[in-house]
């Protein structure tokens, strides 16, 4: 069974990516969140007891926390949807968005890349980063795209 690592498992896209997901089956899903103001675990109910889900609270910045869970589970793939992602609170607070989805994500990307390098060969091919956001993240496409 393959172990996926979501971070930013309680916002709404996470949470609906970790329902999806469970519902296919063949997968285990290890969610980490810091359960700020976009975090619903309300989302992830129905799951919460689901053999195959295990939360861990936590920030994707703390740098020994995501070594821990890395080390604990041994995820065969991170899919990263942690981001502060509301345009009105990046205006008021820009410095929170930086940490999150600069810092934040450069801490989770520093931490997969030295928990990959460990991986054996075979399973260093299989391992997969993915970053998910929206347009509040990478820009909006403009006119055309």
């Amino acid at each position: 069974m393959k172990t996926l690592l979501v971070t930013g498992g309680a916002g709404f896209i996470g949470g609906n990516f970790i329902l999806d997901v469970l519902a296919l089956g063949g997968y285990r899903i290890v969610n980490l969140d810091a359960l700020t103001y976009a975090g619903n675990q309300d989302t992830l109910a129905d799951v919460a007891r689901h053999p195959d889900y295990a939360f861990e609270h936590g920030d994707i910045g703390h740098r020994e926390r995501v070594l821990g869970i890395l080390a604990t589970h041994q995820p065969t793939a991170i899919i990263n949807f942690a981001a502060e992602s509301h345009v009105d609170r990046s205006i008021d607070g820009p410095a929170e968005f930086v940490q999150t989805n600069v810092v934040g994500t450069l801490n989770l990307l520093e931490c997969a890349l030295g928990y990959w390098r460990a991986l054996p060969l075979d399973r260093q091919d299989a391992f997969r980063f993915l970053h998910v956001s929206t347009d509040e993240v990478y820009g909006s496409l403009g006119p055309v795209g």
